[in-house]
């Protein structure tokens, strides 16, 4: 597992390899998405860092503290992170995957997908109250049906 921050320099990498550039939004539904689809396909967490549900969305606060002095202007990299952390070549290649598939979409089509009805984030989700944990068993059920719903049947 990893700091999720670790996760958002690798797609802040990728973004500017193709010359664009990420908000703070952007990161953090990004390494979600990358969280719930490494929870789907091999049953492990990518990052250890807790998600929330938030107002707007699943939140990781790590990052969300790490990163929210942009608001809504691109996030200029890298953030900080652990040294020590290095991603294997079958979650880079799972970033880059992600990346590939959802990395067209704004902060805002971002979290309309999270904020979804059935998502971990709705499911969990009261206003008013402030950091309900999402678990990692809800995410996992969540992007395993996504990978069942997008699988042929023959």
């Amino acid at each position: 597992m990893h700091d999720s921050r670790t996760v958002a320099n690798r797609f802040l990498t990728l973004a500017a390899a193709q010359g664009r550039t990420l908000t703070q939004m952007q990161l953090q539904k990004l390494v979600y998405i990358a969280h719930g689809w490494k929870l789907a396909l091999a049953g492990a967490p990518l990052i250890r860092d807790e998600v929330q549900a938030w107002q707007y969305g699943p939140v990781i606060p790590r990052l969300y503290n790490t990163v929210r002095e942009f608001r809504d202007r691109p996030v200029s990299g890298p953030i900080p992170q652990d040294p020590n952390d290095y991603l294997d070549a079958n979650e880079d290649m799972l970033i880059q995957q992600v990346y590939g598939i959802y990395g067209k979409f704004s902060g805002p089509q971002l979290s309309q997908l999270t904020h979804a009805t059935g998502t971990p984030w709705e499911t969990t989700y009261k206003p008013n109250s402030f950091g309900l944990g999402i678990s990692n068993d809800k995410i996992q059920d969540h992007y395993r049906r996504l990978a069942q719903e997008r699988t042929p049947v023959k």
